[in-house]
């Protein structure tokens, strides 16, 4: 008893002191794009699941399916998002990014400055240390344990997605031009 209590203290005061940093470094960064935190993260779901369920938005932006619509319809008004229905399933509603809503998260991500983020710097002290960033394989396990497997393969998905899909130019990332890339 005396050691699952510890245990959850610990991880709650962690979780709460390390997310105070990155929510305050999060709003800085897509401040000047007009976004808060909740639509940042459904626009980088859109884009990573192409044509999200606002179920599957809900899902893994860790948030209720009324915030997850709620807050696509203003991306819709603002022409960032589109939605939809399936002929094969009327009952869900789906998102769908516009050229402008790509657009704006290719430029967020362009404009991410790494010597801003805490976290980042946070860490890299033990970058410099051990010649790379913490794996945080214990702390993806519990996440695992909590949300699931699908939630982890998108979790995944996102960063395999940046690797593949962008290079580093100058200091900031690029999306890769895949068309001009396929007819070389």
């Amino acid at each position: 008893m005396k050691e699952a209590m510890l245990f959850s203290q610990r991880i709650a005061q962690l979780s709460k002191a390390l997310w105070k940093a990155i929510e305050k470094d999060w709003q800085q960064w897509i401040k000047p794009f007009n976004l808060n935190i909740n639509e940042h993260h459904i626009l980088w779901i859109a884009y990573h699941l192409d044509g999200a369920s606002i179920s599957d938005v809900a899902k893994f932006g860790v948030m209720h399916v009324s915030t997850a619509f709620n807050f696509s319809k203003k991306l819709e008004e603002r022409g960032l998002l589109k939605f939809s229905k399936k002929e094969s399933d009327k009952r869900n509603t789906y998102i769908q990014l516009t050229e402008k809503g790509e657009n704006v998260l290719l430029c967020l991500m362009e404009s991410y400055k790494p010597e801003k983020n805490a976290a980042f710097s946070g860490a890299l002290p033990l970058k410099e240390l051990y010649g790379k960033f913490p794996e945080n394989m214990e702390m993806m396990a519990i996440v695992r344990n909590i949300y699931g497997d699908d939630f982890m393969e998108i979790f995944q998905r996102s960063f395999s997605n940046i690797e593949n899909e962008f290079d580093e130019k100058e200091g900031t990332l690029k999306k890769k031009n895949i068309a001009k890339q396929e007819l070389a």
